[in-house]
């Protein structure tokens, strides 16, 4: 296998891995939502305390994708905002795609 290959797998891996670590915080952004902003139960009130630690930095990364994804297709449903999903299942099929091609490509080499 020459070096280009190996390249080529390795940048192949990074991508696959870097969509994977936006598809959970995309995950962990939409449970934060579910979380309610007050409550007197304790174990509600810790999750409240790291939903105000991260939910900022989570809202940054995230918000883009929804803007982009909500500007094209109706994603609220009864309530239930369905963006995440799409956003899941997009990154699922363009990581899907480029990674065949990136590993095909590799191959040639």
């Amino acid at each position: 296998m020459s070096a280009i290959a190996n390249i080529i797998y390795g940048l192949a891996g990074i991508i696959h891995s870097l969509v994977g670590v936006y598809i959970w915080m995309v995950i962990l952004a939409a449970l934060m939502s579910w979380i309610p902003p007050f409550s007197s139960n304790s174990l509600v009130q810790m999750l409240i305390r790291v939903k105000h630690a991260i939910e900022p930095f989570l809202i940054r990364i995230v918000e883009p994708a929804y803007v982009l994804v909500r500007r094209y297709i109706p994603t609220s449903f009864n309530g239930i905002d369905l963006a995440p999903l799409v956003i899941i299942i997009g990154l699922q099929v363009a990581d899907l795609v480029l990674y065949s091609i990136l590993v095909a490509v590799a191959s040639k080499f």
